[in-house]
């Protein structure tokens, strides 16, 4: 299952999500996919993408059937999830590969670039975020993801960070100290 997203930075929501979704043997392994450009969102306050990889690699050190990817830093920009997934298909034939979005970004999937041809190839999971209910029924080959909402965003670690708040908590201990100071002054 793919899980894709800016980790600007990787935080406690990301992991207990993927360790969810491997808990319900919904797939054998959970590839974080680090995006080096979000087509929908911004690039300022963004940190250098193999900066992020690498925090989203000491995060997950020992986790098992948690990947972290940069296979999108090889990829045209933006990063578009339909050109992803046929690279993917391109370079492992014989996987299935399934999404995993928040509800927020399922909320602005009518945005993105073939939505069609994502539904009909690939099975889709939402996973629930505070303020983006999901308006039932939800089409054919996607489905909710019975997890808990989980009050950690990476936009909220980066204001606690300037704000001089403590992140504990927040992140793996693993990188803590780096996520403070890598964005301290970014």
């Amino acid at each position: 299952m793919l899980f894709g997203g800016s980790f600007n930075p990787i935080h406690c929501g990301h992991i207990a999500l993927a360790r969810q979704v491997l808990r319900e043997n919904l797939a054998d392994q959970v590839w974080l996919m680090v995006s080096p450009q979000n087509p929908l969102k911004p690039q300022g306050g963004l940190l250098d993408e193999r900066l992020r990889y690498e925090l989203a690699c000491k995060a997950v050190q020992g986790e098992r059937g948690i990947v972290v990817s940069d296979f999108e830093f090889t990829l045209p920009r933006p990063s578009y999830t339909w050109n992803t997934l046929c690279a993917l298909g391109r370079t492992w034939p014989d996987h299935e590969f399934s999404l995993l979005i928040g509800a927020d970004n399922w909320a602005n999937f009518d945005r993105w670039a073939h939505t069609e041809r994502i539904l009909s190839h690939h099975r889709i999971y939402v996973y629930p975020r505070p303020g983006f209910p999901l308006a039932a029924p939800l089409p054919p080959g996607v489905s909710s993801i019975d997890a808990p909402l989980l009050p950690y965003s990476s936009t909220e670690v980066r204001q606690r960070i300037h704000s001089g708040l403590d992140i504990t908590h927040w992140v793996p201990d693993s990188i803590l100290q780096d996520v403070i100071v890598h964005y301290r002054h970014n």
